[in-house]
């Protein structure tokens, strides 16, 4: 993966995780989303896009999109895919502790010491492969 690559992955990450605490955010403020009926659904979802937190929340989703498709289309998706799961778990994961005191175990934190190995294990290069 070249570097160019490997930065468009992290601001990728970094959009989704921003996206998704502001969407949460919303969605909180807005009293909660559940589904239901057709028209119920609908007015859940007005009520969502009426709340400036997911409303910006969704865009920024949508920039993450752009910027991923230009990964997609330069890099190797075996690699980049991966990386860009595991770095977005892991923001995500920190944002929540930190944004909305959600707590934190002990398994949770290695758990993602091992994503944050795999991370390093699979952006390493080594040479050419044949």
């Amino acid at each position: 993966m070249s570097a160019t690559g490997f930065l468009l992955v992290l601001v990728t990450a970094a959009l989704a995780m921003v996206a998704n605490l502001l969407v949460r955010a919303g969605i909180d403020a807005a009293g909660g989303f559940t589904l239901g009926g057709m028209a119920t659904t609908a007015a859940a979802l007005l009520k969502l896009f009426l709340q400036p937190k997911f409303l910006v929340g969704f865009v920024l989703y949508f920039m993450a999109s752009i910027v991923w498709f230009r990964v997609v289309a330069t890099e190797p998706l075996s690699v980049a895919y991966p990386l860009l799961v595991s770095c977005t778990f892991t923001l995500v994961t920190a944002g929540a502790v930190v944004v909305f005191s959600e707590p934190l175990s002990a398994r949770q934190v290695l758990g993602l010491v091992v994503i944050l190995a795999g991370i390093a294990l699979i952006s390493m290069q080594k040479g050419t492969a044949a």
